[in-house]
């Protein structure tokens, strides 16, 4: 056990040697009289660049604030007031950056020139990232959609929680949190399901075919009449719509709120089936005789 306690510390010892005669030959006389020598000369210009860099960026998060709290209280769009002051932001310190390098001395002009070449590589690699950025600049532009409107859009629907720069991020129905690339959303058509302040709610009613057509038609407007919810102007309309194989079916079509669209709707399933039961009306569903033939 004292052997092989001893052994490795040896072992321990030699790699420890090693590695300073590594950072020997990596930190010779000459190279660190030199680095003391550039320090000495530019300490000054680089306490400058780190000057530079924090009050900057100490000014340029203040700009951001002060232009976002003026966009606010003139009421601007809250999608456009993130994505300005963000792009805003970013471009004030790419310029606090340089001037911070330019304070070291190096050649800003070459290193411009550099960030080009690099940004066009890396423009071609991410060209579904830029695609994205540039739908979202549309998206702010055109605002099919604003925070807080409930779309369809992309392949879902969901109310709008923020426009990225990237993607738009929606609550579902049943509150599941949905991502989506601005490109998807752009590249194909949009529903804006909440933009306007009324809707229509189209529902069905179905009777027998012994029904008095016209008593039915008279109950559906008082059910719709005795709703507060219901508007009316425009007025409900209620035609017969089809003359199905066990059923008449009537089209009910009444207008109101937004925010009361799918209340109307359940409430109306509810009410119209309990009115048509008290009144003697029946609603039918599919039957079919059957008829067996016993074989010889």
């Amino acid at each position: 056990m004292a052997q092989e306690n001893t052994e490795a510390a040896t072992s321990a010892a030699k790699s420890a040697e090693s590695s300073n005669e590594g950072l020997m030959a990596i930190f010779t006389e000459e190279r660190v009289n030199s680095i003391v020598e550039w320090a000495a000369a530019n300490g000054l210009k680089i306490l400058a660049a780190i000057l530079i860099f924090v009050i900057g960026k100490w000014v340029v998060g203040k700009i951001r604030n002060g232009v976002k709290k003026t966009m606010e209280k003139k009421q601007v769009d809250p999608a456009l007031v993130s994505f300005g002051t963000s792009i805003l932001y970013y471009m004030l310190m790419i310029a606090v950056i340089l001037a911070a390098i330019q304070q070291v001395g190096f050649q800003t002009t070459s290193l411009v020139a550099i960030l080009g070449a690099a940004g066009l590589a890396v423009g071609l690699a991410l060209q579904g990232s830029l695609s994205n950025f540039a739908s979202g600049v549309l998206i702010i532009m055109f605002r099919p959609f604003r925070i807080g409107d409930v779309i369809d859009a992309g392949g879902h629907i969901g109310k709008v929680v923020e426009i990225g720069v990237l993607v738009t991020i929606m609550h579902s129905p049943d509150n599941k949190k949905i991502i989506v690339p601005n490109s998807a959303i752009m590249s194909g058509s949009i529903t804006n399901i909440t933009a306007n302040d009324t809707r229509r709610v189209d529902m069905s009613v179905g009777v027998s075919y012994s029904d008095d057509l016209d008593k039915v038609t008279n109950i559906i407007n008082d059910v719709l009449n005795a709703d507060e919810r219901v508007l009316k102007d425009p007025a409900p309309q209620v035609v017969v719509s089809a003359l199905a194989d066990s059923s008449v079916n009537f089209h009910v079509r009444p207008w109101t709120k937004k925010e009361d669209y799918w209340n109307v709707f359940f409430d109306f399933q509810k009410t119209i089936k309990q009115r048509l039961d008290s009144e003697g009306v029946s609603i039918p569903f599919p039957q079919r005789d059957v008829w067996m033939r016993k074989a010889d």
